[in-house]
């Protein structure tokens, strides 16, 4: 089988520029891989070109505008200024693969990961008008006859006609059963937590007195403890009562010092 031939350069004339080192392009802008068609990014307009030569490499002579040379629809047919521009190469095939794998990862690791779009949720209802949930047997089956009437007279496809109850109905039916089949028992329950509360309060009520009657002693300035209870008690008295520490003793005649 017959080796494929290089592009022949027909000239020795460059543009006058330096020539363009292997190990400054970009990876991805140079293929120089063995068996394939060496090409190359123009500098210039950006497209993509042959490489022509074996030894000495150069960009094959192009239009900017795209056409070939024999196009006649490009009447002008300017020359690019990245035409037979120098292309050395300064490192190995062996070395440029390597540059072009470790380029290919960094770009892969720099990729975003893809924006998944939750739909956006249906607004809440307003709470004025949300229905509590019925807790008794007798909020149920108010409930349950609230819907029963505007259901019957709806025109909606299933309506609550005869024993054929809707969703809503069939649902508010099974809870009005269920909760009047446990009203006795969460009524034993309610009465057992009111008698524990009860007693609760009664034990701390008493472990408060307990600890705050060895303080009354203190609380005693001249009077003594009683008179200082009786001040503490709040008692209703009318204006014509006489106070219980009323004695013999107390004059009760005005009393007139002479200087």
């Amino acid at each position: 089988m017959s080796r494929k031939r290089p592009g022949r350069v027909r000239t020795k004339r460059d543009n006058r520029r330096e020539p363009l080192l292997l190990s400054t392009i970009p990876p991805s802008n140079i293929n120089v891989r063995e068996g394939e068609i060496m090409t190359i990014v123009c500098p210039d307009c950006e497209t993509w070109r042959r490489l022509m030569g074996e030894s000495q490499l150069k960009i094959r002579e192009h239009c900017p505008r795209g056409c070939t040379v024999r196009a006649a629809e490009c009447e002008a047919h300017p020359r690019c200024p990245g035409s037979n521009q120098a292309v050395r190469l300064d490192i190995s095939v062996e070395q440029w693969g390597e540059a072009m794998l470790a380029a290919d990862s960094t770009a892969t690791g720099r990729r975003s990961a893809r924006q998944h779009f939750k739909p956006i949720p249906a607004p809440a209802k307003p709470v004025m008008q949300m229905s509590p949930i019925p807790t008794t047997s007798g909020e149920a089956l108010a409930a349950y006859r609230s819907h029963l009437r505007p259901c019957r007279s709806s025109t909606s496809a299933t309506p609550c006609l005869g024993t054929h109850r809707c969703s809503e109905g069939a649902r508010l039916a099974a809870l009005y059963a269920e909760l009047k089949q446990t009203q006795g028992q969460r009524d034993s329950e309610a009465r057992v937590d009111a008698l524990l509360t009860r007693s609760r309060r009664a034990r701390a009520w008493t472990r408060h007195a307990e600890a705050t009657s060895g303080s009354n002693m203190v609380l005693a300035k001249r009077s003594g403890t009683a008179i200082e209870e009786a001040n503490n008690s709040v008692r209703a008295r009318s204006a014509s009562a006489v106070s219980e520490f009323r004695g013999p003793d107390v004059p009760l005649d005005p009393l007139k010092i002479s200087a």
